[in-house]
């Protein structure tokens, strides 16, 4: 029975929130990942491209709930998700138009399209911040918990106690179904053939016929629906602040480069382990060593590794070691 307490305190408080985060951090390195892989440079823009789409998708989530307009037992914000991708993809290939462009017709190097992303990033922080504030904005509607604690409890007859919410389960689906649709598209359309092509060998691709207006223009879209959704699901399951977004871009560039920069199965994979490596190095294990050990052992201490306050240091440390032996990343993708 106390191993079972034990499992069930590891599953709700490092497996359950580790899994949903991992699959909020996959689809943002997805986004990462396409672009390095396809316009061939790192978007610093990404986190905040993320906070932009999930600050559209909040403003309609309001005017739809002001409307009396909701999904029920479901979180709004899924009904005006296919609209935040919309404007964020408008943005992302208006932004596209106004400055890569150029430097993709000057042949410019990869340092000059960061240097512009940065750019690009604090107009875009600064625009989300304008239009929505600096404070935490939840939105968050519907049936709280799949499965509460009193439910698990009473159904079980545990001590300890299983709580699922609901946001952690819709973020499972809903980065399942995106990343089947994914690579669905990159493996099985005529487009998506284009973009491997394009990616692979850029001159080659040219020769073939391949409009490379029309591989960028797709490739936005792509990224803005990734980045909308990753936004949106995180927003769901913890809140909405636009500086958050801007810290987030530490563990899911950390979860491409480690994964393989530029190899989707690598990003969703890095994804997973930057998550998993977060929150269990930063979880204080006493609970569950109660269950475990015999009283006499049990351990004054939280059974902590590293402060909360330490979480992207972890991600950072996995990044500068993955650097160091393995540049190509887990899934041999580019090197940076």
């Amino acid at each position: 029975m106390d191993v079972l307490n034990a499992i069930i305190v590891l599953a709700n408080f490092v497996i359950v929130p580790a899994t949903a985060y991992g699959a909020q951090l996959a689809l943002g390195a997805l986004g990462v990942t396409l672009i390095y892989g396809i316009l061939r440079f790192s978007n610093f823009a990404h986190g905040d491209t993320m906070a932009f789409g999930a600050m559209v998708t909040i403003l309609m989530t309001w005017a739809l709930q002001g409307a009396g307009i909701t999904l029920g037992l479901l979180p709004t914000a899924l009904l005006a998700l296919p609209v935040g991708i919309i404007v964020t993809a408008l943005l992302l290939i208006g932004t596209d138009r106004l400055v890569y462009r150029f430097y993709r017709q000057q042949k410019a190097k990869p340092v000059i399209y960061v240097i512009a992303s940065l750019g690009v990033m604090f107009v875009m922080n600064g625009l989300v911040r304008f239009i929505i504030g600096v404070d935490d904005q939840r939105f968050a509607d519907g049936e709280r918990f799949i499965v509460s604690a009193r439910t698990f409890r009473e159904m079980t007859g545990l001590d300890e106690a299983l709580a699922i919410r609901t946001t952690q389960g819709i973020t499972l689906v809903v980065a399942l179904i995106a990343v089947v649709a994914l690579f669905w598209f990159l493996n099985r359309t005529r487009t998506g053939k284009s973009m491997r092509a394009f990616s692979d060998n850029e001159d080659l691709a040219l020769l073939s016929g391949i409009n490379p207006e029309k591989v960028v223009i797709v490739t936005w879209i792509i990224v803005a629906a990734l980045a909308t959704t990753a936004g949106v699901l995180y927003g769901l399951d913890k809140s909405f602040k636009p500086f958050t977004y801007f810290q987030l871009l530490l563990p899911v560039f950390a979860s491409a480069i480690v994964g393989g920069l530029g190899n989707p199965v690598g990003a969703i994979a890095g994804g997973f382990l930057i998550a998993f490596s977060e929150i269990s190095v930063t979880y204080a294990f006493r609970r569950a060593a109660n269950h475990l050990l015999p009283e006499a052992w049990e351990p004054d201490g939280l059974v902590q590794l590293l402060s909360t306050d330490y979480k992207f240091a972890v991600s950072f440390t996995i990044l500068l070691i993955v650097l160091i032996f393995k540049p190509t990343g887990l899934f041999r993708g580019k090197s940076v």
